[in-house]
């Protein structure tokens, strides 16, 4: 869990932002293939005037990383249990984080971000739960995973305001960015405004961690822009 700089000489209460893949966030002696450096994106956004925010990192199960991340299963990698995990983050874990720290738990300032398998279940949880999260980032998402992750987006539709900002790079295999804007516009077909979705491909971008890592202050702060300091504490 990374707190603000100033969480214990203030009264303030945060927003915040649940993230997937712990182990990739803040330190790379714990991650698999490089950090993210939230802990210092964040000092830096802060340092520079940005919104401070409360941020959970969720480790991944290793071996059922694959069914946590994933609403469906699939024939050749299996999955299936993210409804479960999505239901451990909102009856477990965003009720601990709430009781136990100053955060401002409404679904317009509460958020959840993810790469790859991450960035499927991120989309899944803030359509399937709009009244818990009023925020996703959507990295690198991996919609080739089921066709199922279009068909929900269209029956689930648009219920509440929402922001999503959702990249990919151009260099991360042939399907990503295709299908990165057909859930866009999957989106936009059901509801969804256009100043709601920040969709955007890199030529550059990879499926690694220093391009997740390079994008995450611009989707940070273009997803809390609309959240003003709480300056009621």
């Amino acid at each position: 869990i990374y707190l603000p700089q100033d969480y214990y000489v203030s009264n303030q209460d945060y927003p915040v932002l649940y993230m997937h893949d712990a182990q990739n966030l803040f330190d790379a002696f714990y991650s698999f293939s490089g950090e993210w450096e939230i802990d210092e994106s964040m000092e830096i956004n802060q340092n520079n005037g940005g919104l401070p925010a409360i941020i959970v990192g969720i480790e991944n199960g290793g071996a059922n990383r694959v069914a946590e991340y994933t609403p469906w299963s699939h024939p050749q990698y299996g999955g299936g249990a993210g409804e479960l995990y999505v239901d451990f983050l909102v009856n477990t874990l965003k009720p601990y984080i709430d009781a136990n720290f100053r955060t401002r738990p409404g679904r317009e300032t509460t958020g959840i971000m993810g790469s790859s398998l991450g960035g499927l279940i991120s989309n899944y949880a803030a359509l399937e739960r709009p009244d818990v999260f009023g925020k996703a980032g959507v990295f690198s998402p991996s919609f080739w995973f089921s066709d199922s992750s279009f068909t929900h987006a269209a029956t689930q539709g648009h219920s509440q305001p929402m922001r999503i900002y959702m990249i990919g790079g151009d260099q991360e295999g042939s399907n990503m960015v295709g299908n990165m804007y057909a859930m866009r516009d999957t989106l936009l077909a059901n509801g969804f405004s256009a100043s709601e979705l920040n969709v955007t491909n890199h030529g550059d971008g990879q499926h690694s961690e220093w391009y997740w890592r390079r994008e995450f202050p611009a989707a940070f702060n273009w997803l809390f822009a609309d959240v003003l300091l709480d300056r009621s504490s």
